[in-house]
């Protein structure tokens, strides 16, 4: 194919790239951090509009927001705001599309650059069949926008350090808007500045090792250069960053060094156990990677590493190392530091587009550099084989791409129930929109409350009559609510594997392939919320009558059971309320607040070692359920005082400032040293 038609062909699937893209802007769902991000950039609207005076994007002692620059999200408010938008997800979703496609474009250019039209297609047809980053590009404003910032920072940045013509103003002022636009996002992206001035120094150290010269005047021309985009970049990335404008340096590396150990820790799913994100195992990332990213693209990358050395040459040995050196180096780095991961690898996704680089150009090697016509048919159909697993997930699956899992652990079906599914909350949408019909059609005027395990109000705005709350779902049975829309995101993994989730009572599933990813639970009965409000008043008689009919018409919610057992304990019925607790570890074998009940229960009744084990399960289950750690502390002591001891301090170093812990361990110095008790008392009073 000529030059003129690879050109031809680049520009036109590039277009329906496009169309299919935005496609898929329109159609996604709310992503699990957007309500978060869009409130903070409603907050930092309202900071610059008010010039200062309203500091509420000051103030996130919980969501950390402030230490984002999240420009992308504010700019998007912006627009919302400046122009009366009417539907701002769908605004904000069709934005993302866009900046999807872009970090798509820029990627291809830079494969143009590289080795020619043949291998920018390539990139596009690659990034076209990788579902998890279309799945990400419906809706996540945040690792989108970062991706095609740092893609296009490291594509500038090769085209300032390393043209021995002299570079073109515009490729400096992209630069400059790629690092700032990567900062402004994250403060991660100051990496780039130092890719920058490593890979300026690095270049003048390969001309003098390779060809003996240094020539002074061009070095110091270009490190100018690099100082001044850097200053440029660093100082544009705060323009829309309340935080770091207060203070402009010291405030953007402290967000840094927040981020590299970003506070907030979640449970995940991996490897079929719960564990939290902060004790992930070492290859958790690249775990991730290996069993999301579509195998066509690892392919590409074999036929790189085969052919490197064709591939790379003297010229353009420091180009290939950038790009490698920009995926490795923050993969190495975040297992070094053992950085609190969770969400999959979504906040990696700024190095996917330079693996695809690789990859388009590991194919592009491969086909060029076969001579035998029967090889090139025997890798051309191998590579539209592999090519069919994530093409028929995303044509099935529409617009859940994000879920894909490839071949390597049997698709999403061999995944279910050992790692997440719908841990973004995508498929809320779908399964609001189809009870918004249900409920016109069979309750057209009736007061409805919904409940959910992720927002769905924006989904019912044009409903008065109905009423939207947030509620966890194994605690469902505590709140008054008529239907519930639930995402497959925190439901017990025993529910998962042994497929008693959905329960019974659902009256629509969402699927993406076999797997159920939503579900709409109509209200059986509302004797358990009865049950709970006796209970809660004191009414432990009239509490048990309730629950013992509620039992019997909803056996698999396993928070009816607990507060069955807590009012027969309160009762003085214990034999009862231990069967009652039994039958809700039958349903969820991992279910803290019954594990923690049997273990008191256990040690009223004087069978210490019936209590260890319970709490030592439940530590098992969760190793921060700090409780468990000062129950099962007292019944050590006479056994074994150092292991006690040892116990507690490993629930300080989970939680420094958990005082039952700090006095459990002063109790422990009480009578063999006094001075030790009462430092340990003098700190537990430092908190309150």
């Amino acid at each position: 194919m000529t030059n003129k038609r690879l050109k031809y062909t680049f520009y036109c699937i590039a277009v329906l790239l496009l169309l299919f893209m935005l496609k898929g802007g329109l159609d996604g769902g709310i992503s699990g951090d957007e309500y978060l991000h869009y409130n903070q950039s409603v907050y930092v609207y309202d900071y610059f509009a008010s010039h200062g005076k309203d500091t509420t994007a000051l103030d996130t002692p919980v969501t950390h927001l402030k230490y984002y620059g999240q420009s992308f999200d504010n700019l998007t408010t912006i627009l919302v705001r400046w122009f009366n938008i009417d539907d701002l997800f769908l605004f904000r979703h069709l934005s993302c599309s866009l900046v999807g496609w872009l970090t798509v474009i820029v990627t291809a250019f830079f494969a143009v650059w590289l080795a020619g039209y043949g291998a920018g297609i390539i990139v596009i047809l690659l990034f076209a069949l990788s579902p998890a980053f279309m799945g990400h590009a419906q809706n996540n404003l945040k690792d989108i926008p970062f991706a095609l910032s740092y893609i296009a920072a490291i594509f500038f940045s090769q085209k300032i350090l390393f043209n021995e013509n002299k570079s073109r103003v515009s490729d400096a002022l992209l630069l400059v808007a790629g690092i700032a636009f990567s900062i402004s996002i994250r403060p991660g992206g100051l990496l780039l500045i130092c890719y920058l001035f490593f890979f300026l120094f690095l270049f003048y150290l390969y001309k003098h090792l390779k060809y003996n010269q240094f020539e002074s005047s061009n070095f110091k021309k270009k490190l100018t250069r690099v100082f001044l985009i850097s200053v440029a970049a660093w100082f544009l990335s705060i323009l829309l960053w309340p935080y770091a404008q207060l203070n402009p340096i010291l405030n953007v590396w402290k967000s840094y060094e927040v981020m590299t150990q970003f506070p907030t820790t979640l449970k995940q799913l991996f490897e079929g156990k719960i564990e939290w994100s902060d004790f992930m195992p070492w290859y958790y990332l690249p775990k991730y990677m290996a069993i999301t990213i579509p195998l066509i693209v690892f392919a590409g990358l074999a036929a790189f590493v085969v052919l490197s050395k064709k591939i790379i040459n003297t010229d353009n040995l420091l180009k290939y190392g950038f790009l490698i050196f920009s995926i490795l180096f923050p993969v190495v780095f975040v297992i070094y530091e053992k950085s609190n991961l969770y969400g999959s690898w979504r906040h990696f996704l700024f190095i996917y587009p330079s693996i695809i680089l690789l990859s388009a150009i590991g194919f592009t090697a491969l086909f060029k550099y076969l001579k035998s016509k029967y090889a090139i048919i025997a890798a051309v159909l191998v590579t539209l084989i592999l090519a069919i697993h994530p093409a028929r997930f995303m044509i099935r699956n529409h617009p859940y791409y994000y879920l894909y899992y490839n071949q390597l652990v049997g698709g999403l079906n061999g995944a279910y129930g050992n790692y997440e599914t719908d841990y973004y909350y995508h498929s809320i949408r779908g399964g609001s929109e189809w009870l918004a019909k249900y409920l016109e059609k069979n309750n057209p005027n009736d007061s409805i409350k919904i409940a959910t395990n992720f927002s769905v109000a924006w989904y019912f705005r044009n409903h008065p009559a109905i009423e939207t709350f947030y509620c966890q779902y194994d605690e469902r049975s505590q709140r008054d609510w008529d239907y519930m829309v639930v995402a497959n995101s925190y439901i017990p993994v025993n529910q998962i594997k042994d497929k008693t989730w959905p329960p019974k009572n659902a009256i629509h599933v969402i699927y993406a392939d076999e797997v159920p990813i939503c579900a709409v639970l109509k209200r059986e009965t509302k004797l358990d919320l009865q049950g709970y409000q006796a209970l809660k008043k004191g009414d432990n008689a009239e509490a048990i009558r309730f629950y013992e009919d509620a039992s019997k018409i909803n056996t698999q919610d396993e928070l009816i059971f607990y507060n069955f057992g807590a009012a027969l304990v309160r009762e003085g019925k214990t034999d009862s309320a231990k069967t009652m607790l039994h039958a809700a570890l039958k349903i969820n074998p991992g279910y803290e607040p019954v594990l923690m009940y049997l273990g008191n229960i256990a040690v009223t009744q004087n069978n210490p070692d019936e209590a260890i084990r319970y709490y030592e399960t439940l530590i098992g289950c969760n190793r921060k359920y700090y409780e468990a750690y000062i129950g099962l502390s007292k019944l050590l002591p006479d056994k074994d005082i150092v292991q006690a001891r040892t116990l507690l301090k490993t629930c300080l170093t989970l939680n420094p400032q958990y005082k039952p812990a700090i006095r459990a361990l002063a109790d422990s110095y009480r009578k063999s040293d006094p001075e030790v008790a009462r430092k340990y008392d003098e700190l537990a009073n430092t908190y309150k």
